[in-house]
């Protein structure tokens, strides 16, 4: 069962693929592959939620101490009748809260068209009161499908530090022209091919051992939000629909 809630801090980096592909071995001396996917490596495709007034996007673009976001995710190769999440992604004090749902695609789609728990008797859902929490806050800041970002990850979990994890996601490309999770990673890249976002999520603090490895490899902290860069990529486009055929962030 997939974990459902989640209290950590998360820290970005933005590497070089090099880098990250020179860290993986070191990273294996004190963690272990992330036990889905083949040696920790999966594909995510997530669809985020946005106002007409783009609440969710200014929240995040300036960085308010409590700032949300919804989406729904799928893991791999997603079908109508397999597994997706209804997540609410939380930030307070540089604190990340996630809670999720499990819940089938088809009845996620309808759950977000319907606007309403009072189906939820019919839903195949592992957790009702997360998906009461979902309808909230979509009716709370009128939410409507916005942009879809999707990337490879490749994960790993600490073996002795069972708080700490690290992803590194490349690869990483949006689109705004078709909203179906299910078709897939496909879009324009927001992020230069060459280079990964890496996360350390931990409950309390980065161990000592791979603060100083990052800094032996000189990887810089970097804020990146990845539904942000996606709408200013799918905005920019749109202003210039002529010229427009693959912009690198």
């Amino acid at each position: 069962m997939a974990l459902e809630i989640f209290s950590r801090f998360e820290l970005k980096y933005l590497v070089p693929f090099a880098t990250y592909k020179q860290l993986v071995p070191y990273l294996l001396e004190r963690m272990r592959y992330d036990k889905f996917g083949d040696e920790g490596k999966y594909n995510i495709v997530s669809l985020y939620f946005d106002s007409d007034d783009k609440k969710i996007y200014y929240e995040t673009r300036n960085k308010l101490r409590f700032r949300q976001k919804l989406r729904l995710r799928v893991y791999d190769n997603a079908t109508l009748e397999g597994a997706s999440f209804l997540e609410v992604k939380q930030k307070y004090n540089n604190v990340v809260n996630k809670r999720r749902t499990m819940i089938t695609l088809q009845d996620a789609y309808h759950f977000l068209k319907a606007g309403s728990t009072k189906y939820m008797d019919s839903y195949d859902v592992s957790n009702p009161q997360i998906l009461k929490e979902v309808d909230r806050f979509q009716s709370l800041y009128d939410l409507a499908p916005r942009v879809i970002v999707s990337y490879d990850r490749q994960a790993f979990h600490g073996l002795y530090e069972e708080d700490l994890r690290v992803t590194f996601d490349y690869n990483l490309m949006c689109r705004d022209d078709n909203l179906r999770v299910e078709d897939g990673p496909h879009g324009d890249h927001f992020v230069d091919p060459n280079l990964v976002i890496m996360e350390v999520k931990v409950t309390h603090s980065v161990p000592l051992w791979l603060t100083r490895l990052l800094s032996e490899f000189e990887c810089p902290k970097k804020s990146v939000s990845k539904f942000c860069t996606s709408i200013d990529l799918v905005e920019e486009a749109r202003k210039q629909p002529f010229q427009y055929e693959e912009q690198i962030i």
